[in-house]
């Protein structure tokens, strides 16, 4: 199951299915996310927000470029831009995996700082029950 709030901006979006998703410690799973843009070469990202927290940077894809942040490593978290998906793989779920995780789109800009902030990324969420 999956839950999603869609935020459009333009002709850029995110997608994600609706529900919760229910797991169990130790599985692997995958979270969804498809993206449309006019964009030859989009950045997707992927953020984690705990409950009373804020969005905490995961990862990000961008042409055959691969960063993930320091508190996510690659052999637990890691998503491949496919066209036109960029599905999150989680391996060996721990019980603190649990939370909200949120697909990003950001289109690459040109002009003012304005314009870069009003236009900066479209996102959409998916909550991870994680049952142990």
């Amino acid at each position: 199951m999956f839950s999603s709030s869609p935020e459009c901006k333009g002709e850029d979006r995110v997608i994600q299915s609706t529900g919760d998703v229910i797991t169990t410690e130790g599985e692997t799973v995958t979270l969804g996310c498809t993206f449309e843009t006019t964009r030859a070469s989009p950045y997707l990202f992927w953020y984690k927000q705990e409950v009373n927290d804020f969005p905490k940077y995961m990862l990000k894809r961008f042409s055959k470029t691969e960063e993930n942040g320091p508190d996510f490593q690659k052999d637990r978290f890691d998503a491949t831009i496919n066209k036109t998906s960029v599905p999150l793989k989680i391996q060996k779920l721990q019980l603190s995996d649990s939370a909200v995780y949120y697909c990003a789109l950001r289109p690459t800009v040109t002009g003012n700082t304005k314009t870069l902030y009003k236009n900066l990324w479209s996102k959409d969420n998916m909550i991870l029950h994680n049952i142990h």
